[in-house]
């Protein structure tokens, strides 16, 4: 270790006395801290501007007047996923995704108000986040900062020098490497910060935080070993810059790029459109609550009087229109499940193909771990429409049973002047219902989900500490 210090303090001398490689690290350190301050600034904007309109949505459902259940039914409910404490790190999906969701009987809506939906379309390139500046842009300033770390010394045949002085092959470029880690870790640091205030939120787990600052770590630990082998095993500088610039835009670039076009042609999403026709013929083959003439609820409505030993509905000891409405709800949100069930289904085998790429890409690798650690990733995305499908079926069913239990028949059916008087129930019982709370995933499930990535990450590692020690073996063979 005593002859690896030299090298490396040998190394970053060079570097600051270089101005544009001095001017790289502090542009770069610099975008890092800045795009640590923004995004964070950013996602707490965004957590406020949430939380005021999901209050208010709250206080426009509890302030309705008295009015009849059926029409609350339709009223609808606005809900909203609050951003996770680790949301201004990496945004993830969720500007494509959107964050909110309207709730209302006989629908299961999609999630609306996505950044990218309201944004300039040059959102689509990525945000500014600190996972943005470390994944994309710290590599390739990497590369340009040591693609000459061992390429240079050969060119100008001081490595021989040094090697006939008596250090050997191995602890040059340890030196070396130890080097360009030093600055690694220089953009790392505003990230670490961010991490570091981030994780001390309500309800933060610091435990994911420094598992993710560690992925993060490892991530530019592979690319500094792959830039110190690939400039110990091409002996010209340029040479060697243009092969780790194609590298970086392979697997930084490309391959990224073309993963979700692959999984998209392996397994095709239905549109909207697709999505809507289908369950409307479903609809019409499962039953018509509206029609008196429907068979389904023919059978049900005989179903109903005998369960209850009467033989008109008016002599029900509930409203039979509340009971129809109960289990045609059931029956559309089953209907509207099972289609939901299938898009997350094909949503997630899309997303395993893309993480099969990570074989090529550690990019791929990392930004699969980051959005689980962040819980911006698909399976979040999931998880809320899952919950929030959850609350609107509880909301409105609950109206439905109110309408049977609250609402008689014989009021429900009127039409003189007072009927719409008498089918108003009491206001307070909007205020009944729970407002929607999302629960996000636990820390031992968000480990298992970064574990993957991380994986994949140590392989990486491994097949790029091979590649130098190759390299190694050759610079102490050349001597």
């Amino acid at each position: 270790m005593s002859a690896v210090r030299p090298v490396m303090r040998s190394e970053l001398r060079a570097m600051l006395r270089n101005r544009t490689a001095l001017a790289g690290i502090a542009l770069l350190a610099m975008l890092a801290l800045v795009s640590t301050l923004v995004s964070y600034h950013h996602m707490r904007g965004a957590e406020d501007d949430r939380a005021r309109q999901q209050a208010a949505a709250q206080e426009a459902f509890d302030t309705q007047p008295d009015r009849h259940p059926h029409r609350v039914v339709h009223y609808g409910h606005f809900v909203y996923r609050l951003p996770s404490s680790l949301a201004a790190f990496d945004a993830g999906v969720d500007p494509f995704t959107g964050t909110s969701m309207f709730l209302e009987g006989h629908r299961q809506n999609t999630a609306n108000f996505g950044d990218v939906m309201q944004s300039s379309v040059l959102v689509r390139f990525g945000q500014l986040t600190p996972a943005f500046v470390l994944q994309v842009l710290a590599p390739l300033v990497l590369a340009f900062l040591g693609h000459g770390l061992l390429a240079q010394e050969r060119e100008r045949g001081t490595l021989r020098q040094l090697m006939l002085q008596g250090a050997s092959a191995r602890t040059i470029v340890t030196g070396k490497l130890v080097a360009l880690l030093a600055v690694a870790g220089v953009f790392l640091s505003p990230a670490v910060l961010g991490l570091a205030v981030m994780a001390a939120a309500p309800g933060a787990s610091v435990g994911i935080a420094l598992a993710l600052m560690l992925a993060y770590a490892l991530y530019l630990g592979v690319w500094c070993v792959l830039i110190a082998g690939v400039s110990a095993l091409i002996p010209r500088r340029r040479d060697a810059l243009l092969a780790l610039v194609a590298v970086w835009s392979l697997s930084v670039l490309l391959v990224p790029r073309l993963a979700p076009d692959a999984a998209y042609a392996a397994f095709s999403l239905p549109d909207r459109l697709q999505t809507d026709v289908g369950i409307a013929a479903d609809l019409r083959r499962i039953g018509d609550s509206h029609d008196p003439d429907d068979p389904y609820f023919s059978d049900f409505k005989r179903n109903v009087l005998a369960r209850h030993g009467v033989e008109r509905i008016e002599d029900l000891p509930v409203n039979y229109k509340g009971l129809v409405a109960v289990e045609g709800e059931r029956l559309t949100s089953d209907l509207f499940n099972r289609y939901a069930e299938r898009s997350a289904r094909i949503q997630q085998d899309q997303n395993a193909l893309v993480a099969a790429f990570a074989a090529l890409s550690p990019t791929i690798a990392l930004r699969q771990l980051s959005m689980a650690a962040a819980q911006t990733d698909l399976a979040a995305h999931l998880r809320f429409l899952e919950q929030a499908e959850a609350h609107r079926y509880r909301m409105v069913q609950q109206l439905n049973q109110l309408q049977a239990d609250g609402v008689s028949y014989a009021d429900d059916t009127a039409r003189d002047a007072d009927a719409d008087r008498r089918k108003r129930v009491d206001r307070a019982h909007w205020q009944e219902i729970p407002p929607f709370a999302f629960v996000p995933r636990q820390a031992s499930t968000l480990f298992r989900a970064m574990l993957p990535g991380a994986l994949v990450l140590l392989g990486w590692l491994l097949a790029a500490l091979a590649v130098l020690a190759l390299a190694s073996r050759r610079l102490e063979v050349a001597r």
